[in-house]
């Protein structure tokens, strides 16, 4: 078996959680790639619109051209908050667009490399809104598809030695969260509340989870989803 090489794609690692699992991937040691709209501020950073196929392609050939990658984290996503009557069927396309399709173009493209090597970890980032959240009819259902995938991938890419896991983060403090839920406001303190753990998570907290699958001492471990919520989804996730 090829060694396996110890580089790493972020997708939307510029900022918020995908930046805290890019950092964490340095620490360790390895090289890392972001592809996002907006330049990363370490690693190789390739910009790109990921809503557009095309666009997403070439940012995976600039990526892909100087080497395999046997990490990779789909983290890019958008929300779209709108209650079902509000939500467009645009919005809808747009999450699946971003939050889905995006994914699967990814994974396609580094599946040669992690192949070749014997070697890969794939991480897709959830939510915990795939169990059910208000205002969130297209990123849920985007979301609850991403853990749909990681099941099937990991069935398929096994004997490959390739794993795939998902994450369900809950609330994290986010530069778009904290902008949207000032401490003080009573909407975050009610937040706080109803989370066990009584705080709001840090994007740190979601790079260790992410981390964690991604390490090569985590062969075992594929087809599952973690939330890293705080334990606000005990009882509601399956067991």
């Amino acid at each position: 078996m090829n060694q396996p090489t110890e580089r790493l794609l972020v997708t939307g690692g510029a900022s918020g959680i995908g930046r805290a699992i890019v950092e964490e991937g340095l620490s360790l040691g390895w090289d890392v790639a972001v592809i996002d709209r907006d330049r990363a501020p370490a690693g190789q950073s390739v910009t790109a619109d990921l809503s557009d196929p095309d666009a997403t392609a070439d940012a995976l050939a600039e990526v892909l051209a100087t080497g395999p990658v046997t990490r990779l984290v789909n983290n890019v996503g958008a929300v779209f908050p709108q209650r079902l009557e509000e939500t467009t069927l645009a919005e809808v396309d747009a999450a699946h667009a971003l939050n889905l399709r995006c994914a699967v173009q990814c994974t396609q493209a580094v599946l040669p490399g992690m192949k070749a090597a014997g070697f890969g970890r794939v991480v897709n980032m959830s939510s915990r809104a795939a169990l059910g959240k208000e205002l969130r009819t297209a990123y849920a259902a985007s979301k609850a598809a991403l853990i749909g995938l990681t099941r099937v991938w990991a069935l398929e890419l096994g004997e490959h030695g390739i794993t795939v896991n998902a994450i369900g983060p809950g609330p994290i403090a986010t530069e778009l969260f904290n902008r949207a839920n000032p401490a003080d406001a009573p909407r975050t303190k009610a937040i706080v509340r109803s989370v066990p753990v009584q705080r709001v998570g840090t994007p740190e907290d979601v790079a260790h989870a992410a981390c964690f699958f991604l390490s090569g001492r985590a062969g075992f471990v594929t087809g599952q989803t973690l939330y890293v919520c705080g334990g606000m989804t005990v009882g509601v996730a399956p067991a």
